[in-house]
Formats: structure tokens, sequence, C-alpha cells
């Protein structure tokens, strides 16, 4: 006759749900911070691949904006580069702090109706963006008229 240890053990693995050998791991989902894109960026040129600048989002009143925080390989020859193709407002303000995302509202699965500032070139585009890789990168994509007279960035959460 079994010990009643025994069959105590074999009847809970029977009534218990079936798990995988090997450590258990919840789906990933991402966190609240991870699902909004207010934070750190690092822009990444489109053209070239490289890591441009750090730009600061943050959420006002139900709408993103988002600012230039830092540049990662300033010119040594120009200490306080500006937004010398800018227009209006905006001409010749020094970069670092400068004002590039504003107005984004939330939609389905973004934000969208806002701007977005090139600095290199000082035009303003209508914008929109969207959260990917489990909110570690950033599609941002400007764009004149509808979305399909734009280009595309990926910006790189910053840890």
């Amino acid at each position: 006759m079994p010990s009643s240890v025994f069959v105590c053990v074999c009847v809970s693995m029977l009534l218990s749900p079936v798990r995988a050998l090997g450590p258990h791991r919840e789906p990933t989902t991402p966190t609240a911070s991870q699902a909004s894109p207010v934070g750190r960026w690092k822009t990444v040129d489109d053209v070239t691949g490289k890591e441009t600048s750090v730009v600061s989002i943050w959420e006002e009143k139900g709408k993103l904006y988002g600012r230039i925080e830092k540049l990662i390989d300033p010119d040594p020859n120009d200490p306080v580069p500006r937004c010398d193709r800018c227009e209006g407002e905006l001409k010749s303000k020094p970069l670092i702090g400068l004002r590039i995302l504003w107005d984004l509202k939330k939609d389905d699965d973004g934000w969208s109706g806002g701007r977005i500032l090139d600095p290199d070139s000082g035009k303003v585009y209508k914008c929109t963006i969207a959260m990917e890789h489990d909110g570690r990168k950033l599609k941002v994509r400007g764009f004149i008229g509808f979305s399909l007279l734009g280009r595309t960035q990926y910006w790189l959460r910053q840890e």
C-alpha cells in the first residue's frame, strides 16, 4: 500500500496546472514607463545611422512635447550651436533646450496631430510617433501633407 504522502503528491501533481520544465516566465508586457514615450531618447540619423542627440519627451495636459537635451558629438569649433536655418521665433536659438516636438495627442497605437522641427533644415513637419520593441524604440515620422511624403527615424530609449 503506498504511503499517504506519496498519494498526496501524485494527486496534487495531477490536479495542478501543467508547466514546462525550467524557470517560469510571465509574458513580457511593457511597463508603464515603456508604454509611454515620456523619457529620454537618443536620436539616430536615418541617413548615417549615427546617434546625434538626446531628446527629452514629456507630457503636459494630454499632449507630448520634446526638446533637445544634449548633442552627442558636438562640433568643438561651435561651442553653442544654433538653429540658423529656423524661421520666426526659433531663428538662431541654441540647439540645447530647443523644443523640436509639440502638440502630439494619443491615438490608437501612437501619438499624432503634432509637429516636429528638423533643426538641420529649419523646417517644421507634421509628426506621428509610435512605440516599438517593448518600448525600447520610438518610430518618429515627419511628413508634409500626408504620411507617404516624409521620412522615418527610430530613436532609442536611453537607459
